[in-house]
This record gives C-alpha cells, structure tokens and sequence, in this order.
C-alpha cells in the first residue's frame, strides 16, 4: 500500500479522494444508481462521523473531499461506504430494468474472480487515490471536482450539476449535507 492510493496516515485528516468502479464502468448514467450514492453519503455524515466538503459523481467515479471526525477512523467509514453502496447499487441492477444488467453484472463478475474475499461481484476498485489536503491545495481540488462535470459537457455551469457539491458552493442547498470550505 502506498501513501497515495490508500488512507494510511492521519485517520483525521482531511482528504481528496477517488473511488472508481471497476474496468471504469459507465454505472452512474442513471439517476437511481447516483440516488443511492447520495443516500449513503447523508447516512456516513448522520451516523458514521464522515465530514463532506466536496463531492461530485461522474459516470463511472466519484471525487470527494472527506474528513472523518474525531474518534472516527477515516479507512473504516470509507469501506463501509463502499461495500454498502455495491451491494445496493447490483441489487438494484439485478432488480430493476436495465438494458445494460448482463454486461454490467459480467464485469462486475469478471473483477472478483480471483479474489477470495468477493463472493460474487466486484464493484468499487480497492484503491482510493488518497491524497492528504494541504491548504495550499484545497481550491484547486474544489474546482477539479465542481468542474468535471462541465469538462465532460454534461453541463456548461458547475452548480446546474445535481450530483455535486458545485450548488452548495454558488449558495443554493444540494443534495448532500455538505460543510462548506471558507
């Protein structure tokens, strides 16, 4: 594990972080899979010790500025995070419509056939691009993630995106329970 990819140091600190789903799969093009997302992000704030200052989810990964509070350990409500969300997300593909389900579950299948620890599918990727926030870094990263979605053309204003921080940080209430960065 390198200082890079996974939560190794401070616990506490404030990171940048990047979950991307296996073989970069296109999940997130539909809103109830985003929906589930946001859910889980509200229940680790309200519940777990998870502190959100930024977030924004892409087709097929997520950014998020995170803390976890104290007496929390960052790597333990993060894991939690993904695995709930994984399970969520493949039920909802296995249940639901989607024209997409047979090659999605296939690469979600593919991902954990060699990993003893997954029983089926594997969802998230492991590694996290942890990377520990400096202040002289936080300003740049709030505009890499509230600009993804315009770089992609999905939108051409950051705060017209619904699944990002991007609203919270033009003065308008988002979706998820966000403390601002001053």
């Amino acid at each position: 594990m390198s200082g890079d990819r996974y939560i190794i140091s401070d616990q506490n600190a404030l990171y940048f972080l990047t979950f991307t789903v296996v073989g970069w799969t296109d999940v997130f093009t539909r809103k109830e899979y985003k929906i589930e997302i946001v859910n889980s992000l509200n229940y680790c704030i309200r519940n777990k010790g998870l502190t959100v200052f930024a977030w924004c989810v892409m087709s097929n990964h997520m950014h998020i500025i995170v803390q976890a509070k104290e007496g929390y350990k960052l790597s333990d409500i993060i894991r939690d995070f993904k695995k709930f969300t994984a399970k969520k997300i493949i039920k909802i593909i296995e249940t639901e419509p989607e024209s997409r389900r047979e090659w999605m579950l296939n690469q979600f299948q593919y991902a954990g056939r060699n990993l003893n620890r997954i029983k089926k599918y594997k969802f998230w990727k492991d590694d996290n691009h942890a990377i520990e926030m400096k202040s002289h870094m936080i300003d740049k990263r709030l505009d890499y993630i509230h600009q993804n979605p315009v770089n992609a053309l999905i939108v051409e204003e950051a705060e017209q995106y619904l699944f990002s921080s991007a609203k919270d940080y033009s003065g308008i209430k988002g979706m998820v329970e966000v403390e601002l960065i001053s």
